[in-house]
């Protein structure tokens, strides 16, 4: 409903003053109430919503830290597997070596006749 004002004029909705008189309507009742029941439901959501962010931290702390053992775990492995890499790769090393070494000398004959056909 429109208001009229002191100086004639119609406003849109009472003032300040004459809303604080009206309390006792049933209107204003009907308000309050409905305020009253969505404040409430806000503030419960607003507590699901914290609840469910304190269990969605907890569940990422728990894969985070069973991550971090996989990872170490893993770091563990690829330094044995690293050194056994190495190791062999050592002693294949050695054997190339002592087959090149034993390659570039002269070849010992097995019999007195493999010098004599060398010489013819």
């Amino acid at each position: 409903p429109d208001y009229e004002g002191s100086d004639g004029e119609s406003y849109g909705k009472p003032s300040k003053r004459s809303r604080m008189m009206e309390k006792d309507t049933d209107e204003y009742l009907k308000r309050r109430e409905r305020n009253n029941i969505a404040v409430k439901k806000s503030r419960e959501r607003s507590r699901q919503k914290a609840k469910e962010t304190i269990e969605q931290v907890n569940r990422l702390r728990a894969e985070n830290e069973m991550l971090e053992q996989k990872v170490e775990i893993l770091s563990k492995e690829l330094s044995v597997l690293k050194d056994l890499f190495l190791a062999h790769a050592g002693n294949v090393a050695q054997s190339e070596r002592a087959i090149e070494a034993t390659e570039s000398r002269a070849p010992i004959p097995d019999h007195q006749y493999s010098s004599s056909k060398q010489k013819q």
